[in-house]
């Protein structure tokens, strides 16, 4: 692999790590507050966490899928990040 798909695939884990934490650690607090806020930040964290597994299973995925169609799923994947940010913004902007 070359050193940039390795960056992108330890830095796609990363996120994935991350992000499956922060979502867990916010649906135990939502749980505890019953805060619809919580529910929804725990909902964008997990499009996040969702994102970086994509990303981070590509390049595993390459010898049993055409490459096209990974490489469109990854890219269409951001789509994911654009959910994750507007959940944020509806959390913040609820009362």
């Amino acid at each position: 692999m070359l050193l940039a798909q390795l960056l992108e695939q330890y830095v796609s884990l990363g996120i994935f790590v991350l992000a499956t934490g922060l979502s867990f650690l916010t649906f135990l607090a939502w749980r505890r507050e019953r805060d619809s806020r919580m529910r929804i930040v725990t909902l964008g964290y997990a499009m996040f966490a969702v994102y970086g597994l994509i990303v981070f299973l590509e390049y595993l995925l390459l010898p049993y899928f055409p490459y096209a169609r990974l490489e469109l799923l990854e890219h269409a994947s951001a789509l994911l990040i654009l959910g994750g940010l507007l959940a944020f913004f509806v959390a913040l902007t609820r009362d």
